[in-house]
C-alpha cells in the first residue's frame, strides 16, 4: 500500500482508526520531522516500523523554533522527496498541515515552557527555541495518538521517535511527557553519521567542501572524549576543545559533558578525576555560516 498524505488533524485521526483496524494492529509509532529528510529521519521511520504496526510521519516547519524569519523562510522544504524517503521506509501516513492548521488563532497565546533545561546550551544561543519545539511537539503527539481502539478494545500503544543528535530537545520532550503525563512512550534513535564520522543535518547542505572538511573536528573531539570515558580516564576536556580551537573555519559556541536527563555539567567532566558512570559530551560550533551541533552519549 502506498504512503498517504493528510494535512489536516481530522483526516489523520480518521486514517489512523482506520490504518489500526485494517491492520488488526496494536501500536502506532510516530516521527515528527520538519521535512528536509535525510538518512537520519530514514532511521527514524525505520525503527518506527519495525516496532509499530502503524507509523505517521508529521512534517511541518514550526514557525515558533525560529527566532530570525530569515532561516525560517530559507529552511528547505522538499515534501515530494520527503515522502519518497518515507515511503521507502514504510511509513503509512504523512501528516503536514499548514501553519494555519496548527495554530488556528494565529501564534499561541498559551505555550509549553522548557524552564531552566531549556534556557542552557542552544536555549542560550537560541532564546526560546525550545519554548516553541516543545509547544509544537505537544500538539503533534496529540495528533499522532491512535486512532480507535485496538482488536480487543484496549488503546493502542503509542510510541514517538527522535533522534539522539538533538540530545537537549531529545531530554526535554522526555522531562514535557514525564511531567505532564503524556500517553506515549519516547524513544530515542542513535544519531545518524557520514562515513567520515559527520553527523547527518539538513544544515550540511550549506557547507563548502572546505567548511565539511573543517566540521569533521567536532565528532574528532567527542570521539577522543568517547574513548577517554570508556578506557576509565579522565576526560581532560580542555585538550578536545584546544583540538576543536585549532581548526581555523571552526567558531566553537560550547563543549561540555553533561548529565543527560538534567543537562547539568559534571563536576569531573574535564579534571583529574577518572571518568565513571555514565555522561552526554554535548559541542556546538559555526562552521563557515553554518551552525552544527553534535554529542555522543558516555558510558564508563
Amino acid at each position: 500500500m502506498a504512503i498517504k498524505l493528510v494535512t489536516t488533524a481530522a483526516e489523520l485521526r480518521a486514517e489512523s482508526a482506520r490504518l489500526l483496524a485494517e491492520k488488526k494492529g496494536s501500536s502506532q509509532g510516530l516521527v515528527p520531522t520538519m521535512g528536509a529528510l535525510h538518512a537520519g529521519h530514514a532511521n527514524l521511520a525505520r525503527t518506527a516500523v519495525e516496532q509499530n504496526d502503524v507509523v505517521v510521519a508529521t512534517i511541518f516547519v514550526n514557525p515558533l523554533q525560529f527566532g530570525d524569519a530569515v532561516d525560517l523562510d530559507r529552511y528547505p522544504r522538499t515534501l515530494d522527496a520527503d515522502m519518497a524517503l518515507l515511503d521507502a521506509e514504510g511509513v503509512d501516513l504523512v501528516f503536514a498541515p499548514s501553519v494555519e492548521e496548527v495554530y488556528p488563532l494565529g501564534e499561541p497565546m498559551v505555550r509549553v515552557t522548557a524552564g531552566a533545561m531549556g534556557n542552557t546550551w542552544e536555549g542560550a544561543s537560541r532564546p526560546g527555541h525550545f519554548d516553541g519545539a516543545l509547544t509544537v511537539v505537544s500538539k503533534l503527539l496529540h495528533y499522532g495518538l491512535p486512532g480507535g481502539a485496538s482488536p480487543d478494545g484496549s488503546t493502542a500503544a503509542y510510541r514517538a521517535y527522535f533522534g539522539q543528535k538533538d540530545a537537549q530537545q531529545l531530554a526535554l520532550v522526555k522531562r514535557m511527557v514525564s511531567d505532564l503525563n503524556f500517553p506515549v512512550q519516547i524513544v530515542a534513535v542513535p544519531t545518524v553519521r557520514d562515513d567520515d564520522g559527520l553527523a547527518l543535518s539538513s544544515r550540511n547542505r550549506f557547507l563548502s567542501g572546505d567548511e565539511r572538511e573543517a566540521a569533521l573536528v567536532l565528532s574528532r573531539a567527542l570521539r577522543l572524549i568517547e574513548q577517554r570515558a570508556q578506557a576509565h580516564e579522565p576526560l581532560d576536556l580542555d585538550s578536545a576543545v584546544a583540538l576543536v580551537e585549532s581548526q581555523p573555519l571552526v567558531q566553537l559556541d560550547y563543549f561540555d559533558v553533561v548529565d543527560p536527563r538534567t543537562l547539568e555539567p559534571l563536576a569531573e567532566n574535564c579534571k583529574e578525576t577518572p571518568f565513571r558512570g555514565e555522561g552526554l559530551a554535548i559541542i556546538a560550533a559555526k562552521v563557515g555560516p553554518v551552525r552544527l551541533i553534535d554529542n555522543v552519549p558516555l558510558d564508563s
